[in-house]
């Protein structure tokens, strides 16, 4: 567990300096949009999806400067996502990451706006990523463009689960929720960095098997911590999915059942990576990481 935390730690360093470089500085105009952006941007997250993306070029032999742009352009998608579901006509949440979300710091409009920006910012990093060849490029867009949006995407996630609110909702139907609305941006993190590894058919399997079981295992842990933990160790307000009737995994197992299945999935996700060369160590560490996580 130390050695993927180490992992993270450095990932967190040198995504959030290259972050830093991208984004536009705060005493540019408008200042209050850029504020924004950096505001949700650099509000303290783990960044799991840039993580996925660099263990899993490296486990396939890639090299990190050119996997770094693309893990960058993904965890701004992913904040983008956390901005606009936070609003009030989504999920309503007044915390992100122990902080004020956007939306109640900056205002409705401007955090929309903030998240516009730092989706269209990711495209173009990947976009004018000289290290990569046009080929190459155009795929990853077509992957992030297909895993933000609809069918199959963390847009059509987001619609399902609203859909699903205040109603009885089979485990399948959470499972299909969840892996778009969360797990669908995780795999294009992990097919990202097995694309510009230039992986084997055998490793595009393998890896997505992975990747799919990391997602559904997120899902699963965010749903328990939503119900065992507070709002001070979330650093979002706990117990928001019961309040709002959402379809989760504690509502139809339990804690227990839900802990239980936490751990069935996480040996599940680590047994897909038999088939790889390469050391894998990163990418087990990862499942035991998101499975023991507290927020």
């Amino acid at each position: 567990m130390r050695a993927v935390e180490h992992y993270l730690d450095q990932v967190k360093s040198d995504i959030d300096a290259l972050l830093d470089s991208l984004i536009p500085a705060e005493d540019i105009e408008p200042q209050s949009l850029h504020a924004a952006m950096r505001w949700s941007l650099f509000a303290g997250g783990k960044r799991i999806r840039p993580a996925i993306v660099l263990a899993v070029g490296e486990a396939l032999g890639g090299s990190r400067a050119e996997l770094m742009s693309t893990a960058a352009a993904i965890e701004m998608v992913h904040t983008y996502s956390l901005i606009h579901d936070d609003l009030p006509s989504m999920d309503n949440d007044d915390l992100r990451r122990g902080k004020p979300s956007c939306h109640r710091q900056f205002g409705e409009a401007t955090a929309i706006l903030a998240g516009d920006v730092l989706q269209t910012q990711a495209f173009k990093t990947i976009a004018e990523d000289g290290l990569l060849t046009a080929d190459v490029r155009i795929k990853l867009i077509s992957l992030l463009a297909a895993a933000s949006g609809s069918p199959g995407g963390m847009a059509s996630g987001q619609q399902l689960d609203l859909a699903a609110e205040g109603n009885v909702v089979p485990l399948e139907e959470i499972e299909r929720i969840h892996q778009q609305k969360t797990g669908a941006l995780i795999s294009a993190a992990a097919s990202a960095g097995t694309m510009i590894a230039k992986g084997t058919d055998e490793e595009f399997t393998a890896i997505d098997k992975y990747a799919k079981k990391l997602g559904l295992l997120f899902q699963i842990t965010d749903d328990l911590l939503d119900v065992t933990q507070g709002s001070l160790e979330l650093g979002k307000t706990a117990g928001k999915d019961a309040s709002a009737n959402k379809a989760t995994y504690p509502t139809h197992l339990g804690i227990e059942g839900t802990r239980e299945l936490a751990k069935k999935v996480r040996d599940q996700a680590i047994n897909t990576l038999a088939p790889l060369k390469g050391d894998s160590e990163i990418l087990s560490g990862l499942a035991m990481f998101v499975v023991s996580r507290t927020n």
